[in-house]
């Protein structure tokens, strides 16, 4: 599986934790932004990832970074390792027993007054503003051993809806949090085997769980993967439509593929619901060896309609060109939206440019990355009080080659090709991750 070296370039780990004051920026930074951007990914604890693919760079020890804004400037940097067992093991600082088990390394959501770092299935862990570890999350009893890395929030309800896809059964549990925290319905899922779901989508009445062509084969542990996960010819692609608080489970087959990352998904006024997400026709497949994996395909918009009258589905290719990581305006998650972003990837080992789609049009927007440089997922902001959908900015973090360290950029996000509104020259290196989040000052 082609992957760059992990030790050089975007890819890279940092070796330390840092507080760094003001930032430089070139451009204006608007007056709205009060709040911090927090990014996610693995970072080894002794500053050296040891192995060449992701199935090795994925299970790294989870790292935060956070850009801090106020009043028109960039207040500060700072990044920490999560606090966890792993972490207290390595710096021999005593009690790892009363240290929590989990790795969140993917990704960080805000729900009901807590801000939480995911894991992949793992237990969510809380911080605060200061990427400080306060401990394990206290809500939903039903998934105190973990949850997906990629739960949604509905922005009407300010639900948190869920699931768990576990190697050990039962291997696929779905629930809901209300919006203050308190668990309002869970359910387990009849599967036939344990699958990798690594994220889901939600409508208004409706939640979608992706049961693929992915799934275990613990015998990889004892050929030197760290991951025991691969495609599997054999497997059926399925979607898996529930009724939001429980219901009769609907499944619909589809081809044989891989679904990463969900972009949205709609109740439609003809009553089917859209469901569009990055696809791959297949994804860690093994060479005959049995010893590496095969070199991914690239993922394309892909948008699949559900008629749950006929018990029928209709798949459909949006684009040709090759993206993964996408977002929207997170005020639409389960409802229609027009606007999508994503960032554009020229090859297997870059990430390189953002894309906007204007899905009423069919219209696309790119920002440029220059080669060599690598971008992060855009994180939209919505400017406070704004009524349109793209009324707001692109918050990305770049990886400047040249200088081996990181900007953050702020895109128009009506407008990504001009020039940034901002541009902050962090003098540092944030590592290419999984995920991010911004999270507005309380």
């Amino acid at each position: 599986m082609a992957m760059p070296d992990l030790n050089k370039g975007a890819m890279a780990p940092v070796c330390d934790e840092a507080d760094l004051s003001e930032r430089a920026v070139t451009g204006t930074i608007p007056t709205e932004l009060h709040g911090i951007l927090i990014r996610d990914g693995p970072n080894p604890l002794d500053g050296r990832f040891a192995g060449t693919d992701v199935l090795s760079w994925w299970p790294e020890a989870a790292m935060l970074h956070g850009v801090a804004f106020a009043d028109g400037r960039c207040t500060g940097y700072r990044n920490r390792w999560v606090r966890t067992r792993r972490w207290a093991t390595h710096a021999d600082c005593g009690q790892t027993s009363q240290r929590l088990d989990s790795n969140p390394n993917v990704n960080v959501i805000a729900h009901a007054g807590a801000v939480l770092a995911l894991a992949e299935g793992g237990p969510p862990v809380t911080i605060n503003d200061r990427l400080d570890t306060l401990g394990q999350w206290q809500a939903h009893s039903s998934f105190a051993s973990g949850m997906t890395a990629h739960p949604k929030i509905d922005p009407h309800t300010h639900e948190l809806i869920t699931f768990k896809a576990d190697w050990q059964q039962p291997w696929l549990r779905y629930g809901v949090l209300d919006a203050k925290g308190q668990e309002t319905f869970a359910t387990q899922i009849e599967v036939s085997a344990p699958a990798m779901m690594h994220d889901m989508a939600i409508t208004a009445t409706h939640s979608i769980l992706m049961d693929l062509n992915v799934g275990y084969d613990f015998q990889m542990l004892q050929r030197g993967y760290r991951l025991p996960i691969r495609w599997f010819d054999s497997r059926q692609s399925r979607l898996a439509l529930i009724p939001r608080h429980g219901g009769p489970v609907a499944w619909f087959n589809i081809a044989p593929c891989f679904i990463q990352h969900v972009v949205n998904a709609y109740d439609a006024p003809d009553n089917t619901i859209v469901l569009q997400v990055v696809r791959y026709p297949w994804y860690f497949r093994e060479n005959p060896d049995q010893r590496t994996m095969a070199e991914n395909p690239l993922g394309v918009l892909w948008q699949y309609t559900i008629d749950p009258v006929r018990g029928c589905v209709r798949e459909q290719q949006l684009d040709e060109l090759a993206i993964e990581l996408p977002r929207i305006n997170e005020s639409f998650t389960g409802r229609q939206h027009r606007y999508l972003y994503a960032v554009e990837q020229p090859s297997t080992v870059e990430m390189r440019g953002l894309v906007r789609y204007d899905l009423h049009t069919g219209n696309t927007q790119h920002h440029r990355v220059a080669p060599g440089d690598q971008n992060s997922e855009p994180i939209f902001v919505p400017r406070p009080g704004a009524t349109a959908e793209d009324d707001g900015w692109l918050l990305v973090s770049v990886y400047k080659q040249a200088t081996h360290t990181n900007e953050i950029r702020i895109l128009d996000a009506t407008d990504i090709h001009t020039a940034p509104v901002a541009t902050i020259d962090l003098q540092r290196r944030i590592p290419a991750g999984f995920h991010g989040a911004w999270i507005a000052a309380r």
